[in-house]
């Protein structure tokens, strides 16, 4: 059993392969033609993120088994090759867990004393105590934004320094997040409340440039933000502007827009605190990566067990003839109603009704978990780890079954609970394996669940699809479909666009301002 290691791997994780009998093999640097001629004599391949796993490289993988990422991202693999070779790709997302929640404290006490810039006043021979004057962080309110692995750790720290924690994230329950003493809420209500702001939430087109102006005008004077997650949610030239004209006290950021800050206005402040992405730049994280990336591959080869697999496993031909087409709808039906949902989500009810429930359906709701989980995570949800991430964020998941029919031959219903309300869809597939979506809430209406779709609430009278259609005009957005259907005759109704572009925020800002339109929103598929 030959595993290749071709990045730098901590000696421990080495160790450990080499004790359960794995011949290892490291090549440091090895160059892309070399690796395509040597890897087909092994069975495993381990790697940071120096090795690029092209798709030439993969092809040449005639034994290879499991491609594993010693860390997080997988940017230099080619996962979409990997898995249509049968591939596993894995990687370790909590070796850096205690390291990045340890910097973010770093970063936060580095704020409140103003350490790093009384170290170089001090390397100036300045003796100035009186311009460094710091503030307590005891007894302060700490907003956490993405109360995931990270968040939950920087929390359980923050408390052990008296400070009060409360946290957004629409999908973790307040049950998980009362565990760790932590309150939920929603986001302008934490950020009204906040002394600081701590975001551990991945870079989604929902949080892109989640913390600009108007977070900011929502923050009390003089609170302060640290951010190890990832760049682009904090709108960069916002946050200098807010704490030039004295809204925000200072920022820590390890992480910026454009991946070294080079040329940032915010090199220009003092008050701004700067680290180059040290986020997992510690010892023991870099053995814990190496040691869990070693017992993941050892359980993969000698045991069948598959831990934090980033990409999804092959199922039987037969099983894929008979539920294929609605894995897909279902996976549309858990991305289009976790944008739709509003709240912590709490309870996932999934109901098969129909020929369809005749079939084993556990992959189906793990594809609708799948299609949920990733419109919001970092992590990349797959078939393997989707029901342990919704049970990592307390989502409960019911399943049932039922062979009676009614006006489809068969028929997937979906109902998510949240603390603020429900949603509820209805889908099943039609000729040629085209996902159809037949129910949203309370309105019956048709449409295929793929591209762009602005979704309207009405009042049902004349002239509302017209000026909706007028503002889409008026902004070069070509309407590609229009399905419609009542809630209640005369009061209101759902319309759902099918567009041909993203509209921009505005866009859907200013449908919002129509008279007749009670609620619009943009879905993506």
């Amino acid at each position: 059993m030959k595993v290749l290691i071709t990045d730098p791997l901590a000696k421990e994780g080495v160790a450990r392969l080499e004790e359960e009998g794995f011949q290892v093999t490291e090549r440091i640097g090895i160059t892309e033609e070399e690796l395509i001629r040597i890897i087909p004599e092994y069975i495993a391949l381990i790697i940071r993120s120096g090795t690029k796993v092209s798709r030439k490289v993969i092809d040449a993988a005639s034994n290879l088994k499991i491609i594993g990422r010693a860390g997080t991202g997988l940017d230099n693999v080619d996962v979409d090759a990997a898995t249509k070779k049968g591939i596993i790709v894995m990687n370790t997302p909590e070796g850096n867990t205690i390291s990045a929640a340890e910097h973010t404290m770093c970063l936060l006490l580095s704020l409140s004393r103003n350490i790093p810039q009384a170290n170089l006043s001090l390397r100036r021979g300045e003796w100035n105590r009186k311009k460094f004057m710091g503030t307590e962080v005891y007894g302060k309110v700490l907003g956490i934004i993405g109360l995931g692995r990270i968040g939950t750790e920087v929390a359980k720290r923050a408390q052990a320094f008296g400070m009060k924690v409360i946290a957004y994230d629409p999908f973790v329950t307040k049950e998980k997040a009362e565990e760790t003493g932590v309150v939920l809420c929603d986001l302008d209500e934490l950020l009204s409340q906040v002394d600081y702001l701590s975001i551990h939430t991945p870079l989604t087109e929902r949080t892109k440039g989640l913390i600009g102006e108007r977070a900011f005008s929502l923050m009390k004077n003089g609170a302060r933000i640290i951010n190890c997650a990832r760049g682009g949610i904090i709108d960069e030239n916002a946050l200098y502007k807010a704490i030039k004209n004295g809204k925000i006290k200072g920022a820590a950021l390890d992480v910026f827009e454009k991946g070294k800050p080079f040329g940032s206005p915010l090199l220009e402040l003092d008050s701004v605190i700067l680290t180059p992405h040290l986020g997992a730049s510690t010892q023991e994280a870099q053995i814990r990566v190496a040691v869990e990336i070693a017992n993941q591959v050892i359980d993969a080869i000698k045991k069948g067990q598959v831990r934090n697999a980033v990409n999804i496993p092959t199922f039987p031909p037969h099983l894929e003839k008979k539920i294929g087409g609605y894995l897909s709808l279902a996976e549309k039906m858990g991305s289009l109603s976790a944008q739709l949902i509003k709240g912590n989500l709490r309870e996932v009810q999934v109901s098969y009704e129909g020929e369809l429930a005749e079939n084993d359906l556990k992959l189906v709701t793990v594809s609708l978990i799948k299609g949920l989980l990733s419109f919001v995570l970092k992590e990349r949800v797959n078939y393997i780890n989707a029901p342990f991430l919704a049970k990592e964020r307390g989502i409960k998941v019911s399943e049932v079954k039922t062979t009676e029919r009614g006006e489809y031959s068969s028929l997937i219903k979906l109902k998510l609970v949240s603390d603020s309300g429900e949603c509820r869809l209805e889908g099943t597939v039609f000729e040629k394996r085209i996902p159809y979506i037949v129910k949203l809430n309370n309105c019956s209406l048709e449409f295929v669940p793929q591209g762009y779709l602005l979704i309207c609430i009405n009042v049902d009278k004349p002239g509302a699809v017209g000026k909706i259609s007028t503002v889409l005009g008026n902004y070069g957005i070509n309407i590609a479909g229009l399905r419609m259907g009542r809630i209640t005759a005369g009061k209101e109704n759902v319309s759902v666009y099918t567009l041909d572009t993203s509209p921009a925020p505005q866009v859907i800002e200013d449908i919002n301002r129509i008279e007749e339109v009670l609620e619009a929103k943009l879905v993506r598929l």
